[in-house]
């Protein structure tokens, strides 16, 4: 999940920017929340202003599906209530 948004920052920022790292630190804290399927939406929306190329748009869209198709597993506030461990894979 967090490559996803990586690759969505990384449309709107340059990799080595403080504001990439701040932006999806954000939003990383809102999934970690309970908050996936807003996140998703959020970041489809923040594409819709800035003239992205195809592929830009692609990458920015394909991260907001992932969170919105996703989001009845992403629980991970209920996870980490439950005291299980966070790890990627």
């Amino acid at each position: 999940m967090i490559e996803y948004l990586w690759k969505a920052a990384f449309v709107f920022c340059s990799q080595t920017s403080t504001e990439a790292k701040a932006r999806e630190s954000k939003r990383l804290q809102l999934i970690l929340e309970g908050k996936s399927s807003s996140v998703g939406p959020g970041i489809r929306r923040s594409a819709t202003l800035p003239k992205l190329t195809p592929q830009e748009r692609k990458t920015v869209d394909t991260c907001g599906k992932y969170l919105l198709n996703n989001a009845k597993y992403l629980k991970y506030d209920d996870y980490l209530k439950a005291g299980f461990p966070m790890a990627t894979g």
